[in-house]
């Protein structure tokens, strides 16, 4: 099976404009991971382009270096007619990952990725969030421009609502200096707020199918407050030990709430003393991916190919130890 792995930061999707040193890092972070966890599977070869400004990392796989804007539709409509398979590394925001992935289905490979209608509604925040408490999911209140904001005291979050990561989001002390914040803002983004959690912030790394889910780790993320901002430093995978009922359950839920999910799949949530609450869904590869095989023992890459022909792990088969992925390096966090 010839594979075309497309991470979008350093595949070509900045051709054109600057590229963000803490951008290029993580996605160097997971599109090594990923190459390296496919290269291990027998019969599977690898093809990823690669932004010319950037060097080629040591990895099995032929890369094909792409110059310019100009250039890259060529080499991504050429790359597209030679493989069997396409797992893209991109963004919700601004519609990337819906537009990157229609194409492919377009062009006919398999994606190895969630349905660009499951992509869609995992891209807007406030979407995913409305949908899954109408499941009966337990969720982070998320509230738009128009909603009125209810009286909760103490600090709020003010986050883009197809933001990814910590990008862009800032911490008010209190609704009223959210509600003046919210007021100044000028970019043109749609913005959601949510009340700011007493907890644990925390993903799942799932594996999903046809509306069930395996929960591959519990991960505690590592985020930092500077100047309002929250940052995230890096993530433990597996670092708050196995999943229980709980956390399974809540799994289910979301991957029946979004029945286009499949393959990989990040939830990001708060683990707070009464459980946890959803705060978004990633319908792609995140950062914990990258310590996911040496948690696990297991290659993730093997587990999400294996659903082209068979259904999900029998409970059991995965569940390792806490891995540190570092986002702090070079300025990435």
């Amino acid at each position: 099976m010839r594979i075309f792995v497309f991470e979008f930061v350093t595949g070509g999707g900045l051709l054109g404009a600057d590229l963000p040193a803490s951008l290029v890092r993580e996605g160097d972070m997971m599109l090594q991971a990923l190459v390296c966890d496919l290269a291990a599977v027998a019969g599977v070869e690898c093809i990823v382009t690669r932004d010319a400004r950037l060097a080629a990392p040591s990895l099995i796989a032929d890369f094909r270096l792409v110059y310019g804007p100009a250039e890259f539709p060529r080499v991504w409509a050429q790359t597209l007619a030679q493989v069997d398979a396409v797992w893209p590394i991109a963004p919700e925001m601004q519609g990337t990952l819906d537009a990157i992935s229609r194409q492919i289905l377009a062009a006919g490979p398999r994606l190895l990725n969630s349905t660009p209608a499951a992509g869609r509604t995992a891209a807007s925040k406030l979407q995913t969030v409305r949908l899954l408490a109408d499941w009966g999911v337990p969720v982070v209140p998320t509230f738009g421009r128009q909603d009125p904001l209810p009286m909760i005291p103490g600090p709020w979050v003010l986050k883009p609502d197809d933001g990814v990561g910590c990008l862009g989001i800032r911490l008010c002390r209190d609704r009223d200096a959210l509600c003046r914040y919210w007021d100044q803002l000028a970019d043109g983004r749609v913005y959601v707020a949510q009340p700011f959690v007493q907890g644990t912030a925390a993903s799942l790394s799932l594996l999903v199918k046809d509306g069930e889910a395996a929960v591959l780790s519990v991960n505690r993320q590592r985020i930092a407050v500077m100047d309002d901002e929250l940052l995230l430093l890096g993530c433990v995978v597996n670092g708050l030990g196995a999943a229980d009922a709980r956390l399974r359950r809540l799994a289910g839920d979301v991957a029946a709430a979004l029945p286009g999910l499949w393959g990989y799949v990040g939830v990001d949530l708060i683990v707070t003393t009464a459980g946890p609450l959803v705060l978004e869904v990633n319908p792609r590869l995140t950062t914990s991916y990258v310590g996911l095989r040496e948690s696990l023992g297991v290659n993730p890459a093997r587990l999400v190919l294996d659903l082209l022909s068979s259904g999900l792990p029998r409970p059991g088969l995965v569940g390792g130890l806490a891995v540190d992925v570092c986002l702090e390096v070079a300025d990435a966090a």
